[in-house]
């Protein structure tokens, strides 16, 4: 039985200065992918197989159309992006290295789907024979439009019977914490399976773990107490976080925690040094549970797989994880060695 997944956001342009860890400064060439949230767990979960389709809009000029190409590439349904507005959104990314940290700096102000209007898209015929809708706190913060149609996309998923998740996905260049829980906390009512940091439940939804996040404290037990007050507070059926100790921009530690309203499940804790690229980490680890979910036997088994498939994420420049459903598998199995495949 086909699994149609539908993710709802904004793609752009990123330019990255070309060589390794070069600064902004520094570049004198930028090189040009294509990413972001919702569009990132569109290519995982196409990438694992499942019928991924991402709507958005996009101009109808050829740097739009570029974007596009860049997600039927891996397998992406397109048919339901719409088509017109004056411009793409940009961003620039700047790697960072040890003690540097990386940078992004956005150019996205007025860009196609910050614009657009209901009548772009037909929700309904959209969520036709889907199971699964997932979006990211990113797009209604784009605009108070974007707002509205996410809360529209929301409605319609549920008359579908849709299974509803979000990533709270917190952006302190878009909007403020107040700014981000007026136009939030609506919207949970509509979310199944809530995803987010400690930093995305306290912006977006006012919770705050009780520990020093940033000494890199990330005793599950602090998340436990949060985890509980959300799911009485909104009802959500599953709440995940991912779990990042940042030793610094080049090594992490990584794992992630997952509550089902009886039950907390820990995943395996990974090491990661150097890092490549950790950009798209979190949306590889959003659309590596909602494969789990959909598909394997135990949510232990999902987590498992959600971290592994966003590691690997951190070891691959730009910003979709092209990670194959059987090399996930092969790290959350145990074998992480890095070994040449023959």
């Amino acid at each position: 039985m086909s699994k149609k997944i539908v993710t709802f956001g904004e793609i752009m342009m990123r330019l990255t200065p070309s060589g390794d860890h070069t600064r902004f400064l520094q570049a004198g060439q930028f090189d040009i992918i294509f990413g972001g949230a919702e569009a990132n767990v569109a290519v995982s979960l196409a990438n694992y197989g499942d019928d991924a389709w991402f709507v958005t809009k996009v101009p109808s000029h050829e740097i739009g159309q570029a974007a596009v190409n860049a997600l039927r590439r891996y397998g992406v349904h397109t048919d339901k992006i719409a088509r017109g507005g004056d411009r793409l959104g940009i961003y620039y990314a700047e790697t960072g290295a040890s003690v540097r940290g990386g940078k992004v700096i956005y150019d996205r102000a007025g860009s196609a789907i910050a614009t657009a209007d209901p009548a772009d898209f037909d929700f309904d015929a959209i969520f036709e024979d889907a199971i699964w809708f997932h979006w990211s706190g990113i797009t209604p913060a784009l605009s108070d439009k974007a707002a509205k149609l996410t809360l529209l996309a929301c409605q319609a998923a549920k008359r579908h019977g849709v299974t509803v998740s979000c990533d709270l996905n917190y952006r302190k260049k878009l909007w403020t914490p107040e700014q981000a829980q007026i136009v939030m906390k609506p919207l949970m009512q509509y979310v199944d399976v809530c995803i987010g940091n400690e930093e995305d439940a306290a912006k977006m939804l006012g919770f705050v773990p009780d520990c020093d996040i940033e000494s890199g404290n990330t005793d599950v037990e602090a998340y436990k107490a949060i985890f509980r007050q959300m799911e009485a507070e909104y009802l959500f059926k599953m709440i995940a976080t991912t779990l990042r100790e940042s030793h610094n921009a080049s090594d992490n530690g990584w794992k992630a925690l997952l509550y089902d309203g009886k039950q907390f499940y820990v995943s395996r804790h990974y090491e990661i040094d150097p890092i490549v690229d950790r950009t798209g980490a979190g949306d590889s680890f959003s659309a590596g549970l909602i494969h789990g979910i959909l598909h394997y036997d135990s949510l232990q088994k999902s987590l498992d797989f959600a971290i592994a498939a966003s590691a690997l994420k951190h070891t691959l420049p730009g910003d979709f994880n092209c990670v194959s459903e059987q090399e996930a598998l092969f790290l959350a199995q145990g074998t992480g060695n890095g070994r040449i495949v023959r």
